[in-house]
């Protein structure tokens, strides 16, 4: 499981709370613009996680200009230095700095969605591949039939309504690229659709902000399709969004492997105990969606859109049973508290929201402000001030069982530590003890567990239970084997490593356009060492902007959300001209049924 990670702080937490790995970004080209971190603060996460066998990637996903290929080549080298066990690139330019061995993974910005893409990024030396969130069951299997290295996959979070890597909207319409780190996520503003002769056919709707994946109950069926490492979004979480959702799916990934045993094994080591039950719903959350990975079939009955806010929908509490002024009441079976959050579409037909001044019981609460919501309305918590007092303390500890064999012989007291891993270290002091009349067995367990401000815990033990042993010898004996196993670990912590390139593997297509965002001299080498002819650099490097740019490129489309899909049956219509407006931004909307995608591009000024 692959957390994310604001900062090395929320990257210890997500260790504790389960995560396998987790992904953050460096001092700067992360994708991520406000979500940077200093190398002393990567090192300090990498130092903790890897205690765990738990691993650290960096993002260095974004596009590099010319003049900054050396500065990217340098702190390649720093995280390489201080520990970091693989980047996570987009730029291709990239393998032709002078690099480390460190291992690469390709971004999902790399807009990995067909098998042939899969192969050309193996072949270029990713030892992981990240694949897009639009893909389906079916297309992740045919991914793996092609491939050898491990699959990533999304199972949660926001959603991007553009293919990852191809959505220039921000870039062009206010000079932010996304491909840099600085979305100015147009895609969640309310948009009129309006037809070709300007009639509003739905007016001031989100209809372009997606709801949040969840594909919790859908992980064996993917470990089946080949993805062995799910990813979470969120590197611009707080710490307790990334606390329950990575608890969350650290249970449900492990009733799997439980249920599988045989067939799946954990990737870290550890286990972690919680003071809270996870909830999905209880974090942010625009309503949830499978997006596409059970199909993308036009009558399959569900919303992938949260047309109506972007802001989070929260937890289900029940209905309005009656409300006055300020007092609502709430057919719900769940407690409420002083300080929590409620949504609610009110009278007007608006997505809203109010705090809880006080909790009366029974469901009924005062408001800090008077409402109008309508009896039968759905309310929703969107901050359960119980819930995230929990949160916001210490939540998890997370420990490494370990063995224990005491003897004494020879005048050599000796202790032997195994990890569940089968580190083992041992290590023995020179003493004369003599024999006890009383059982010592108890006292020289209870010694051995004494393992406060370590990350171990005391598993099955074999004592010298007739032997007479000063607290304070067992002590030092404890206390320098385990400083021998930590050092055992570290020694035997498998490090991934860059693959080798393949020269000889032809990309896919012999042109690249400016989605295919090539923006530096070393990119264009790549791409014409691998057979491509002609390649237009990206907007960000200059490429001339048009009526025929694509904007966005999604596979969500518009006529299906709104039930107009021209192949559904008994399907509304919708005019054949669409655009979004909003504000002074107008865009052309075009449905490509053949390949049941969207495509947004500025409208002709013919």
């Amino acid at each position: 499981m692959l957390a994310p990670a604001r900062d090395a702080d929320i990257a210890i937490a997500a260790i504790d709370h389960g995560a396998d790995a987790v992904y953050m970004g460096a001092s700067h080209h992360g994708a991520r613009a406000d979500a940077t971190n200093s190398l002393d603060d990567v090192r300090r996460a990498c130092d903790y996680a890897h205690q765990f066998a738990a691993r650290i990637y960096a993002t260095v996903n974004t596009l590099v200009y010319d003049n900054e290929l050396t500065e990217v080549e340098h702190l390649i080298h720093d995280l390489y230095n201080i520990g970091v066990d693989a980047l996570i690139v987009q730029d291709l330019g990239i393998l032709r700095l002078d690099l480390p061995p460190i291992a690469l993974y390709a971004s999902t910005q790399c807009d990995l969605r067909t098998p042939e893409k899969a192969r050309f990024l193996e072949a270029m030396g990713f030892s992981q591949l990240v694949m897009a969130r639009e893909l389906t069951l079916e297309e992740i299997a045919a991914i793996r039939a092609a491939t050898h290295v491990p699959l990533e996959a999304f199972v949660h979070g926001a959603l991007c309504v553009s293919y990852s890597g191809r959505c220039a909207i921000s870039q062009v319409l206010k000079g932010r690229s996304a491909n840099r780190g600085e979305c100015a996520q147009l895609c969640r503003l309310p948009y009129d659709l309006i037809d070709g002769k300007g009639r509003i056919l739905v007016e001031g709707k989100h209809l372009l902000s997606l709801r949040d994946m969840a594909l919790h109950d859908r992980l064996e069926q993917m470990m089946k399709a080949g993805v062995s490492s799910f990813k979470i979004e969120g590197r611009l979480k707080d710490a307790a969004y990334v606390k329950n959702v990575v608890a969350y799916y650290r249970r449900a990934i492990d009733n799997v492997i439980g249920r599988h045993p045989d067939q799946y094994r954990r990737s870290s080591r550890g286990t972690s105990e919680l003071t809270f039950a996870p909830a999905l719903d209880k974090s942010f959350n625009r309503g949830f969606t499978h997006y596409f990975l059970d199909g993308r079939h036009p009558d399959d009955g569900f919303s992938m859109a949260s047309i109506e806010t972007p802001k989070s929908q929260g937890e289900l509490l029940g209905r309005a049973v009656r409300c006055r002024g300020n007092q609502l009441t709430i057919d719900t079976n769940k407690t409420l508290a002083n300080g929590d959050g409620l949504s609610f579409t009110d009278a007007h037909g608006q997505f809203s929201g109010a705090r809880v001044n006080r909790a009366l019981g029974g469901g009924t609460v005062l408001l800090r402000e008077n409402v109008d919501i309508p009896r039968g309305t759905a309310i929703f918590r969107t901050a359960d001030k119980a819930f995230n007092d929990l949160l916001s303390k210490a939540s998890a500890t997370r420990t490494i069982p370990v063995d224990a064999l005491l003897r004494y012989s020879n005048g050599m007291l000796s202790l032997m530590l195994e990890d569940e891993s089968g580190n083992r270290a041992t290590h023995a002091l020179p003493c004369e003890l003599q024999p006890s009349t009383k059982p010592q067995g108890e006292r020289q367990q209870a010694e051995l567990a004494k393992l406060g401000g370590t990350i171990y815990r005391l598993g099955n033990a074999q004592v010298a239970g007739g032997i007479f042993i000063p607290a304070s010898l067992l002590a030092r004996l404890r206390r320098e084997t385990i400083e021998l196993l930590d050092r055992t670990r570290r020694i035997n912590r498998p490090i991934d490593k860059r693959r080798r390139e393949d020269k000889t593997v032809p990309y896919p297509a012999a042109t690249l356009t400016p989605a295919d965002n090539v923006a530096n001299r070393l990119a264009d080498a790549v791409y014409r060492d691998h057979g491509v002819e002609t390649i237009t650099p990206a907007l960000e490097a200059g490429a001339v902007v048009n009526a025929d740019t694509v904007l966005m490129h999604t596979r969500y489309c518009l006529r299906r959300q709104l039930g107009a899909c021209l192949k559904a049956q008994h399907a509304t219509t919708l005019p054949r001209d669409l655009f979004l407006k909003s504000g002074s931004t107008l865009l052309k909307v075009t449905c490509d049924c053949k390949n049941c995608e969207m495509r947004l591009t500025l409208p002709s000024t013919k």
